[in-house]
Parts: structure tokens; C-alpha cells; sequence
């Protein structure tokens, strides 16, 4: 509490004194405390659009890391052979979601780097029966690659080749059985299996699902929101943009 007091004058003969109860004003306090929740929330957006916050969130999701391709590839130039060192790599929260990267470089460990923020930015959702297994049985044919996928009991485990294994070890499937046929090479493995656990790998209006072009009648269309591509996939989108 303030006090202030006021002398006699020629107009009020009569002392004067004024108490303010209200010091510091309340409503300055309370314009600060606008000031610093509008300040917080910016921050927080901030933090939100921010690459490098983006990537620690999703590495502290991707608590399995998995890279199964390691090879020195070549590339022929016109001035001579570009040899560089190759990673494939598999992430996943082993609670249904999972991706896959590829990185090329020099040096391994930047190969490395390139395909761990590959995979975080290519990580999807995959639906699950009872949070351990697949719907039902299903089938893809990647190049000259045929896998198929069935669903097991409780406690069957993952009878499957080892790439797979890895790959449904990471999106968190429990109890399945796969056969392959044609081709085992890891990387068609590893895409076909990533491509037949998400599904909704060629949905309308974006291409063939293997980096092909979309339909010819489909050009002119426009960007569409996130809720038509939701629609045509089937299922929800999960925010995990990096840049």
C-alpha cells in the first residue's frame, strides 16, 4: 500500500490523503504475464519449425536403429570411376511406426548420417492386429522380389528372412510369417516389406509407389490437402517433416 498526502490550500482548507492499494498495478502484472506466455508460445513454435528440434524429437522416437546394407558402390563418369560408400538404414519406435533411408558418401559414417535422417523423415505408420501382428494374409511382387506375409497367434514369433525381421522388429509386429521368393537381394527386401506393412504405398494422384510417374489423367489436378490424401490412402498422416 502507497500513501500519499495532500496539504490545506485556499479552496480546501482540509488535509488530504490518498492510500493506493494497488501498487505495482495489477494490470501491469498482468500485461507481463501476457507478454511472457505470447513470448513462450512463439519459442515453442519457434522450436517446432526448427529442423535440428524436429530431428532430436524423432531420434528420441526412433528407438530402433537398424542398419542392415553396408557396400562401397561405383559410379562410372565420363573422367573415370566415383567410388563411394553406401547404408541402408531401418528406424522405428517398435509401437508402429518404421522407415528406411539411403545415404551415399565418402566416408561410412556420413553415409550413415545421411540414411539415419532419411529413414527418420520417411517414417510412417503401420496398422497392426492386437499391437503384435498383421491384419491378414498379404503379398507383394518389388521388381523380381515376391514376398508373403501371414499373421500368427500369440507367442509364434517372427519366422521370416532376417532383413525382414529387422523391419518388423522396428514397426513393433510381433507375430508373422513371410516367405521370398525370386530375388533376396536386401535392399528389394527391405523396400518391399516397408512398402506392404504401410499401406497405401500407391495411393491416387502420387505416382506408382516406387518413385514411378502418376497417371497421365491425373495431371492438372492441383496440390491437394492433407485430409483428400487421407482419404485415398485410408489412413491418417503423421507430421515428421525435417525441413
Amino acid at each position: 500500500m502507497h500513501t500519499e498526502r495532500y496539504p490545506k490550500r485556499l479552496r480546501s482548507p482540509i488535509r488530504g490523503t490518498l492510500n493506493l492499494y494497488n501498487d505495482p498495478s495489477y494490470m501491469a502484472v498482468d500485461q507481463e504475464l501476457n507478454e511472457s506466455v505470447a513470448a513462450n508460445e512463439a519459442n515453442e513454435a519457434n522450436e517446432e519449425k526448427n529442423p535440428a528440434m524436429l530431428v532430436q524429437h524423432l531420434q528420441q522416437c526412433a528407438v530402433h536403429k537398424y542398419p542392415l546394407v553396408k557396400r562401397r558402390v561405383t559410379q562410372q563418369t565420363g573422367k573415370g570411376k566415383k567410388h563411394r560408400m553406401y547404408q541402408l538404414v531401418v528406424v522405428g519406435n517398435g509401437a508402429g511406426l518404421v522407415g528406411y533411408g539411403e545415404g551415399k558418401h565418402d566416408e561410412m559414417s556420413e553415409a550413415y548420417s545421411k540414411a539415419h535422417l532419411e529413414a527418420l523423415r520417411n517414417m510412417d505408420t503401420v496398422e497392426r492386429f492386437e499391437q503384435r501382428t498383421i491384419w491378414t494374409d498379404m503379398s507383394i511382387k518389388f521388381g523380381s522380389t515376391r514376398i508373403l506375409m501371414r499373421p500368427r497367434p500369440v507367442g509364434f514369433g517372427l519366422h521370416c528372412n532376417p532383413n525382414i525381421h529387422q523391419v518388423l522388429k522396428a514397426a513393433g509386429i510381433k507375430d508373422v510369417s513371410a516367405k521370398v521368393w525370386g530375388s533376396r537381394n536386401p535392399i528389394n527386401v527391405i523396400k518391399a516389406t516397408c512398402m506392404l506393412i504401410q499401406s497405401g504405398n500407391a495411393p491416387l494422384s502420387m505416382g506408382n509407389g516406387i518413385g514411378g510417374k502418376g497417371k497421365r489423367l491425373d495431371a492438372g489436378a492441383g496440390m491437394r490437402g492433407k485430409e483428400a490424401i487421407e482419404r485415398d490412402r485410408g489412413r491418417q498422416l503423421v507430421d515428421g517433416r525435417t525441413w
